[in-house]
């Protein structure tokens, strides 16, 4: 069951972190947090002059949104649709990048790399006083990124 997220330009003009709040909060107060993994998608509904060229997550003010919920909710990419390509799209509004017609969105490599450590560090602590497993959770996510992360790395947190 996919739970899709609305927001609009009013809640995204207004930093209005409410329409994501009640569905995450009822996630949590529910305790169904391992039936919504990988279960959440955004819908948004911005509008924009008409020949607008930039991508979504190009525009300063839905980066702005996604900045704030991901300082609430930093472990937000557990609950995100990653085969839908919500997690990628949720890096892209947290990290440097550019959009290239041949081979797509690219990230600035140091960024991404800082990005990634951070939510493996929050992820690892959070899931772990969820009591749920997260090697095996962490290591896919950073392989949607591109990185292979080596069972050493692990034993060392």
């Amino acid at each position: 069951m996919t739970i899709t997220i609305t927001i609009n330009n009013n809640s995204i003009d207004k930093l209005d972190l409410s329409p994501a709040v009640t569905v995450i909060d009822k996630i949590l107060e529910s305790g169904e947090i391992l039936p919504s993994e990988q279960k959440i998608n955004f819908e948004i509904n911005y509008l924009r002059e008409e020949g607008d060229p930039r991508e979504i997550s190009e525009i300063p003010e839905i980066r702005l949104w996604f900045i704030r919920l991901d300082s609430k909710y930093p472990w937000l990419a557990f609950f995100l649709d990653w085969k839908a390509g919500e997690f990628a799209r949720y890096t892209a509004m947290l990290v440097p990048h550019q959009f290239s017609g041949k081979e797509g969105i690219q990230y600035n490599p140091e960024a991404l790399e800082i990005f990634l450590m951070h939510k493996l560090f929050i992820l690892k602590d959070w899931l772990d006083t969820q009591k749920i497993p997260s090697i095996s959770r962490i290591k896919s996510m950073a392989q949607l990124l591109g990185y292979d992360l080596d069972d050493g790395f692990f034993e060392i947190l």
